[in-house]
């Protein structure tokens, strides 16, 4: 078993404060060391924990996270808080089925005051919790670390405006990076590069206050030290947001310079009042891939640890085939644009980027900026698609309701991650999109399960559609389906009459094996495929149901709102009598971390679990 130094003899987060800065430099590079070694084989986000080291040890050596309430935004840059309270030998099961979370998880630990796994929220928690100890009359810190790509988000500055008004003692911990996962954008990014430029604020007013207390008179000067501070800040760096926000603002200071950290986080312990620490940090520091190229190495699959180079070579994928098909229509339209929202590469359009980068827009992380932008783009003539995680669009529910399909506008969404993702567990799987888009009048909602289908859909819904129409695609790449049955909306692949399998997307691949495994027990099941998520009333479909009289959808989404509920909705009205119904979903619950193909598994949606299901309705007929 390989042994990481210092880090081996810490076994809690109080055991930093008996350690001396140089002892916890070494810790510092035992952490990197140990991140790089555990992440390389299980996947996970790497280069923005090893930005935070030298933070998040300071945090833990400052503070008691097990009381203090420290909330990491985005909590997959908390690595290093789990590995110091208590978890460093659960690293080998990260982000695996009954493993370690990639995020922050209470049932893990006390530690841990709250689930985060989107951006941009950590300020309103932290303020909630800081009301909640005023009121209760208890004794706590809280603070929230928020890195400068979240601040991208409009969440950020209700949160930051409503605190600094509030007067509550609570401490924000800006981690400046200049980086989300891919470089920041928009005018807060210009905002905190000024304040980069001017670190000589600190070391100004410490000159002016050492030479003041040493002269005649000295300390009555030095009690009017705050009016020289607001006379040095005017003149070295103007007032921050921050500050006009009512914030004390400290800053910036190297996040790599440990003892300067610490020194700057007990100083704001004992200001009982909103104070903001802006920190300086390096995205993938100590590690020189992750360095040279901090975006690729923000989520990453597992690599060799020395060369940096994947264990797998990734083939192409839905993200890229998107990219790809909406550059070829992009060259014959000039009227097409693109947004995303903190996710160009993600996406798959930082090609689009390239080409065309006066009709590419990122707007950061502010979906539902993104949606009211596009809007707007729409009404005057463009032909926009936002193109953003499912996850992250259900923030911009009532900018599809309000801005959007209120005025039929035409607008394109290019849904990516849809359906179950896996490893990022709960708040990464797209499974709410299609109960939360079909509850919108007027959205038609296409399912690609093949490269073939993802483009013939974005031209119809550029071309032959109308109002706003959502493509949902899969993390990852196609199955065994490559067909292109994408100019219906509903085909029949596979003919029986003993029961009607439904399905869409990538989990028509499984149907289809499902089918086949029936097949085998004598059982001869038709397969659906669903194309367009909002017209079920197809009459060759309808009339097979009746026809077979058992019945079973699988989709990898929520029961609520699910394309079986509808259908079976839809069979009732018309009268249809039933043997048997079976919906396969993932339930009304939130799924663990876990591979895609263990999440199959336990909801009943690989081939085998279809299969039961047939077997098991026809049992009950």
């Amino acid at each position: 078993m390989k042994r990481y130094g210092i880090l081996d003899r810490i076994e809690k987060p109080s055991d930093l404060r008996e350690l001396s800065y140089g002892v916890m430099e070494e810790l510092c590079s035992s952490l990197r060391e140990f991140l790089v070694d555990h992440v390389s084989k299980t996947g996970g986000h790497l280069a923005s924990n090893l930005g935070i080291v030298e933070l998040a040890v300071a945090l833990e050596r400052v503070f008691d996270s097990n009381r203090d309430r420290i909330i990491y935004d985005v909590g997959h840059q908390a690595y290093v808080h789990k590995i110091l309270t208590g978890r460093k030998e659960q690293f080998t099961t990260l982000r695996q089925y009954g493993g370690l979370s990639g995020f922050m998880k209470p049932e893990e630990s006390q530690a841990d005051p709250c689930i985060t796994g989107h951006a941009s929220s950590s300020v309103s928690v932290a303020l909630g919790m800081a009301h909640a100890r005023t009121l209760r009359g208890q004794k706590y810190n809280v603070v929230a670390v928020i890195g400068d790509g979240a601040l991208t988000g409009g969440m950020a500055y209700e949160a930051l405006n409503s605190a600094g008004g509030s007067g509550e003692p609570l401490l924000v911990v800006l981690n400046d990076n200049n980086m989300s996962i891919t470089q920041n954008v928009g005018a807060m990014s210009k905002h905190l590069a000024c304040l980069r430029v001017s670190p000589r604020y600190l070391n100004a007013k410490t000159h002016v206050k050492d030479t003041l207390s040493r002269v005649p008179g000295g300390k009555a000067v030095t009690s009017r030290i705050s009016h020289v501070k607001s006379s040095i800040k005017n003149v070295v760096l103007p007032n921050t947001l921050f500050e006009q926000m009512g914030f004390a603002y400290l800053g910036p200071v190297d996040g790599h310079d440990l003892k300067a950290v610490c020194e700057l986080l007990e100083r704001a312990k004992t200001m009982k009042k909103p104070v903001l620490l802006h920190v300086m940090t390096k995205k993938g520091k100590g590690y020189t891939p992750a360095e040279q190229s901090p975006d690729k190495y923000h989520g990453v699959s597992p690599f060799d640890s020395l060369t940096g180079k994947p264990l797998k070579t990734s083939g192409t994928n839905f993200s890229a085939c998107f990219g790809e098909a909406l550059c070829d229509l992009a060259a014959h339209d000039e009227r097409i644009c693109a947004v995303t929202a903190a996710m160009s590469s993600g996406t798959g359009l930082s090609g689009f980027a390239a080409q065309y980068p006066t009709r590419f827009f990122d707007v950061g992380i502010a979906e539902e900026h993104a949606i009211a932008m596009g809007a707007g783009m729409a009404k005057q003539g463009l032909k926009p698609i936002c193109a953003i995680y499912s996850t992250f669009l259900q923030r911009a529910y009532d900018q599809l309701i309000h801005d959007v399909a209120i005025e039929g506008i035409d607008l394109v969404l290019g849904i990516d991650r849809a359906g179950i993702v896996g490893e990022d567990g709960a708040t990464h799987n797209g499974v709410f999109d299609v109960a939360f888009l079909r509850s919108i009048p007027g959205v038609t909602i296409l399912a690609p399960a093949s490269y073939a289908e993802l483009r013939t859909m974005l031209s119809q819904a550029f071309y032959r559609k109308t109002g706003p129409v959502a493509i949902r695609y899969p993390r990852g790449g196609e199955g065994a389906y490559h067909e292109d049955h994408a100019e219906v909306p509903v085909v029949c692949l596979r003919e029986g009459e003993d029961a009607v399998l439904v399905s869409y997307g990538m989990l028509i691949n499984e149907t289809l094996a499902a089918a086949q495994k029936l097949s085998e027990r004598g059982i001869h099941a038709a397969v659906y495929k669903i194309n367009e998520l909002t017209a079920l009333r197809d009459a060759a479909l309808l009339t097979h149901i009746a026809r077979c009289g058992t019945l079973v959808v699988a989709e990898e989404v929520v029961q609520t709102g699910s394309v079986g509920e509808a259908l079976t909705s839809l069979l009732a009205e018309r009268g249809t009598v039933l043997h048997a119904v079976r919906l396969l979903n993932t339930g009304d619950r939130f799924l663990p971390c876990g591979s895609v193909r263990k999440m199959y598994e336990i909801c009943h949606l690989d081939a085998a679990g279809i299969a039961d299901a047939v077997m098991e309705a026809k049992t009950c007929e």
